[in-house]
C-alpha cells in the first residue's frame, strides 16, 4: 500500500493532505492509496479523508492528543510494517521534516525530501526537487522495499473527492512514552484565511514602500475580497511581516486560484513559491520587473496609487 500521514488542524483535514493523495495516484506505485489519521477526536477529519482515499486507518488515542515527533514517527513505522506499505508520504511541513526522517531510520528506508514530481521508474521510485535555490530541478531515484518521502506543500494538485468513500478501520497502536512533555500551547488566531489553504493570496513586496503602506494597502485589500496575505523574504527579513506569510522557496509554497502581486520584484526564490498559481495579477512601477514575464495580467504603477481604487471597487 501506499501509506499517507494526514495532516489536519482545528479538526479539519489539511489541503496538504489532499495534495498528497495526488501525489500518491501519479506516483505509479502499486496499492492502495490510505491514509493513517493519527489524533484524539479526528473522527471528522477521518470521513473527509475517506472521501479521497482508497481506505482510511484511525489511531484515535489520548497518547495522540498533542504532536510529538517521537510518537508520531513510532505510529506511522509500525503502520507501516504492519501494511507492508511500499512507500509512504508525509507533508513537508515543519513538523512532517521533523519526523519524516525518524521514520525513514526507523524502517532502514531511502527517504526522498521536499519532492515536487513522482514517478515509477520500473521498481523504482523517481523524484523531482528544487536545489540550488530553486534554480535547479534535481532529479533523485530511489529503489528499497519501502521508501518515505516528504512532498512540498503547493506542488501537487488537492485531489477531488472520489465517487465513493473509502473503507474506515481503526487501529490500536503500541506507542513509547515520550521524551518530552508539552506543558503548554498558545494558538494564534487569525480570522484571515490560512495562507496555504486559501484560493486567493495578495502579497506584498518592498515596494509597498513601508510596514504601514503593507498593513493598509496588502491586508486592506486582502481582507476586503477575503484573501490570505503574503509577503516576500526581503519584507519578512525587514521585520515588516513574520515568518509564517514568507512565500517562496525559504517559505511557503502556494498555489492558489488567484495570486495578486503588490510590488513585489519577482526574484526566481520567491517564483518558486507562487509559479504555479492559476492566475497571477502583478502591480509593479518597474515595467522591467521579473514579476512580469510570469503574470497573467500586469499594471505597471504605483501600489500607492492602484490599490487604493481596487480596494475602493472591490467594496461595491
Amino acid at each position: 500500500m501506499i501509506l499517507i500521514v494526514a495532516e489536519h488542524a482545528g479538526g479539519k483535514l489539511a489541503k496538504s493532505t489532499l495534495e498528497m493523495v495526488t501525489a500518491a495516484r501519479q506516483s505509479g506505485r502499486e496499492g492502495p492509496v490510505t491514509v493513517l489519521v493519527l489524533g484524539q477526536g479526528v473522527a471528522d477529519i477521518a470521513n473527509a479523508a475517506a472521501a479521497v482515499a482508497d481506505q482510511v486507518l484511525v489511531a484515535d488515542m489520548p497518547q495522540l492528543a498533542t504532536y510529538n515527533a517521537e510518537v508520531w514517527a513510532a505510529a506511522t513505522a509500525q503502520i507501516a510494517q504492519e501494511g507492508e506499505a511500499s512507500t509512504i508520504i508525509i507533508g513537508g511541513s515543519r513538523s512532517g521534516r521533523e519526523y519524516a526522517p525518524r521514520v525513514a531510520v526507523k524502517l532502514d528506508a531511502p527517504y526522498l525530501e521536499d519532492v515536487i514530481r513522482l514517478s515509477a521508474q520500473g521498481n523504482a521510485l523517481q523524484a523531482q526537487r528544487y536545489t540550488y535555490l530553486a534554480r535547479v530541478t534535481e532529479t533523485v531515484e530511489a529503489e528499497a522495499p519501502v521508501i518515505v518521502v516528504t512532498v512540498k506543500p503547493g506542488s501537487f494538485a488537492p485531489a477531488a473527492a472520489a465517487g465513493a468513500s473509502g473503507e474506515q478501520y481503526d487501529v490500536e497502536l503500541d506507542l513509547p512514552a515520550p521524551r518530552v512533555e508539552v506543558t503548554g500551547k498558545s494558538v494564534e488566531k487569525s480570522s484571515r484565511v490560512a495562507l496555504t489553504e486559501a484560493d486567493v493570496i495578495v502579497t506584498g513586496g518592498r515596494g509597498v514602500g513601508s510596514p504601514e503602506n503593507f498593513a493598509t494597502y496588502v491586508e486592506g485589500l486582502a481582507d476586503r475580497i477575503g484573501a490570505g496575505v503574503g509577503a516576500t523574504r526581503a519584507v519578512v527579513d525587514a521585520g515588516w511581516r513574520p515568518y509564517a506569510e514568507q512565500v517562496g522557496q525559504t517559505g511557503k509554497t502556494v498555489q492558489p486560484g488567484a495570486y495578486i502581486a503588490l510590488g513585489v520584484s519577482g526574484a526566481v526564490q520567491h517564483l518558486s513559491g507562487m509559479g504555479k498559481s492559476k492566475y497571477i495579477v502583478a502591480i509593479n512601477k518597474d515595467a522591467e520587473a521579473p514579476i512580469f514575464k510570469v503574470a497573467d495580467y500586469g499594471i505597471v504603477g504605483d501600489v500607492n496609487q492602484i490599490v487604493p481604487a481596487l480596494i475602493e471597487a472591490a467594496g461595491k
